[in-house]
């Protein structure tokens, strides 16, 4: 990957988590404006729900950025790229799609390796 898309995979985590923080704001917002017991509305989801997913989204999100900043680090340093496990080397598709991927496909996949980490 290069640095120009690992750059664009950090813009897009950095709005991900904005847009993600602004839900949970608007909906904090829409909390303290109603005076309802949406517990027991049988009209769709309460409000507890929808805070409890986009928190978790937004746990996500945010480790995605940490992730991606991680990622940039090691470009930065020549070691991206590199399995941080067995130090080979991580195939062009797989950081494709993970551009974050810290580990080669046989080290992630093997559970005794990933715990040496």
């Amino acid at each position: 990957m290069d640095p120009t898309a690992l750059a664009a995979a950090r813009t897009h985590a950095r709005e991900w988590v904005a847009s993600l923080r602004r839900e949970l704001d608007a909906l904090a917002d829409q909390q303290a404006l109603t005076s309802h017991d949406d517990e027991h509305d049988p009209e769709g989801v309460t409000i507890a729900v929808q805070r409890a997913q986009l928190q978790g989204l937004l746990a996500a999100a945010e480790r995605e950025c940490g992730d991606l900043d991680r990622a940039a680090d090691r470009m930065a340093d020549g070691d991206y790229g590199r399995c941080s496990v067995c130090g080979g080397p991580i195939a062009p598709e797989r950081l494709e799609a993970l551009p974050a991927a810290d580990t080669c496909i046989s080290c992630a996949s093997d559970p005794r390796r990933r715990r040496r980490r």
